[in-house]
């Protein structure tokens, strides 16, 4: 009897731990089902949420499940909330004036990353897995870049005039910086969470070590065993933010940190072979380079406004 009753105990306690499991299990799906926003009656979970949020909350060290940290959470959640509620309105503008991208169109953007990166398919799928990306995650965003690109081209870009007086006085200004661009190449080091890029940014500015080794120690991005090189400059193929980037810079250069998908990152600007700037660039040469160059601003300055417009136009229902 005394065996038994301890085994009715022991029984006991095990169905009520399963319990409260399962009630703990059933409140963390609640609150994942639970609905951050509704955009024009399309729906943003928690779930959703908190995905689209781990990249900024693991570069700010910041656990959700932390109560301490509920109000830094709480901040990275809203940001993250603003930028999804945004591209919604821009696929569901995109919808409206008939801006599509094909399957086809994103399976050649694909193509041209894993050749970039010099990958397969196995191998590209493996480094996408690392960084914590499905290749059908993947092929959302880019849907999403390019349908962003495409309103901006039809709503904002053809309403931005640089004229030929601004193009001329910008290169009388930097004329001595503004190099010729042919056979460029790119440089990129993704820096390892695990070290310490701006220690390692400070020697590669010191030149105390070059940016090729520092690709091949500390870089997590697949070219690191070549140096960085992620082969030439395509420049009619940039999208926005890497154009204003590159196009800022010339050859030798080398960027201050920045952020990509979540981790500390460096770009070389360099021409193979060849360590001086290069030869200057004509006007005709340049023009096109300074259009980019003063377009951006204009750009932004014009997409903020279109943005709230849209905004104020939408019906977005936050509950967070």
């Amino acid at each position: 009897m005394r065996i038994t009753g301890e085994f009715a105990l022991k029984k006991s306690a095990l169905l009520i731990l399963m319990a409260w499991l399962c009630l703990a299990c059933t409140a963390q799906a609640a609150q994942l089902n639970k609905i951050a926003a509704v955009v024009n009656g399309q729906v943003i979970t928690m779930f959703d949420l908190q995905k689209a949020a781990l990249p900024e909350l693991g570069r700010a060290r910041l656990n959700p499940n932390d109560p301490k940290q509920a109000d830094k959470v709480n901040v990275v959640f809203r940001k993250v909330l603003d930028s999804m509620i945004m591209d919604i309105l821009l696929e569901q503008e995109a919808k409206r004036l008939s801006i599509t991208a094909s399957d086809s169109e994103i399976d050649q953007e694909l193509t041209k990353m894993m050749k970039m990166r010099r990958l397969n398919r196995a191998q590209f799928e493996a480094e996408l897995k690392k960084q914590g990306m499905s290749v059908d995650e993947l092929r959302k965003t880019l849907k999403t870049n390019m349908l962003r690109q495409r309103v901006m081209g039809a709503e904002v870009g053809r309403r931005v005039v640089v004229t030929d007086d601004e193009i001329r006085a910008y290169y009388e200004k930097h004329k001595d910086t503004l190099y010729d661009r042919n056979g460029l190449h790119m440089g990129l080091i993704v820096y390892n969470p695990n070290v310490n890029a701006r220690s390692i940014a400070a020697q590669i500015a010191s030149g105390s070590l070059s940016f090729e080794e520092a690709a091949r120690k500390y870089s997590i991005a697949p070219n690191r065993e070549k140096g960085g090189d992620m082969g030439p400059v395509e420049w009619g193929r940039l999208n926005p933010e890497w154009e204003g980037r590159l196009n800022k810079m010339k050859p030798g250069d080398v960027t201050e940190i920045f952020t990509v998908q979540g981790h500390k990152a460096q770009v070389h600007l360099f021409r193979p072979g060849q360590t001086g700037p290069g030869r200057p660039m004509t006007f005709e040469e340049a023009r096109p380079v300074i259009d980019n160059i003063l377009r951006q601003p204009k750009a932004m300055e014009r997409f903020d406004e279109y943005s709230q417009q849209l905004r104020n136009r939408a019906v977005i229902d936050i509950r967070l």
